[in-house]
């Protein structure tokens, strides 16, 4: 039986990537992204993003960048056949571990209908704080959901508390600023 690994992306991986996201998401809107994104992921942003292997075959993976002290997250994907596997799990194990001291807040973006990635949103401690229509093009509606500073400390602790991560090295103040701030800044509409 082989087993789950999840390891960060690196330039090799663009092609199995690329394969990954037309197999999950190639006939559903708003389409796949495109491959300047994942070139990027893969090259330039590969510390915050992760693919999950069965054995040497990928299953799955994590994309996410960060902007300043704010981490955007912007695909979980996992093959449907490793759905339900550990493969979320230890992505999410990686991903947490990999900005866990470095940002304030997390956002994540879902289609409404979406609930899985909803619930999972939420285990993590993300809030939905906006409803937004015309995000890809018109029709399309996505919520914004954010980990803020609080919930971020109480992720943290929990990671600590399970063995998952260390204490921290030097005591942090966020500097996030409040999310009715951020979505001001971002145009947003609930």
């Amino acid at each position: 039986m082989s087993e789950y690994s999840v390891r960060n992306l690196c330039s090799d991986d663009f092609v199995a990537i690329m394969g990954l996201e037309r197999r999950i998401f190639g006939d559903e809107p708003p389409g796949v992204l495109g491959p300047y994104y994942v070139r990027l992921c893969c090259d330039v942003y590969a510390p915050t993003c992760f693919v999950a292997l069965h054995g040497d075959e990928p299953v799955g993976y994590l994309l996410c960048f960060t902007r300043g002290r704010e981490a955007h997250c912007t695909t979980l994907a996992v093959v449907p056949e490793h759905q339900g596997s550990r493969a979320v799990a230890l992505l999410l194990r990686g991903f947490v571990r990999a900005i866990v001291d470095e940002v304030d807040a997390c956002w994540f973006t879902v289609s409404p209908d979406n609930a899985a990635a909803r619930a999972l949103h939420a285990t993590l401690g993300a809030r939905e704080v906006a409803s937004v229509l015309d995000y890809y093009g018109p029709g399309d509606r996505r919520i914004l959901s954010c980990i803020d500073a609080a919930r971020f400390d109480a992720l943290r602790s929990r990671y600590q508390r399970l063995g998952l991560v260390g204490p921290r090295a030097v005591e942090h103040t966020p500097t996030t600023q409040g999310i009715d701030q951020i979505m001001g800044h971002l145009g947003a509409a609930s």
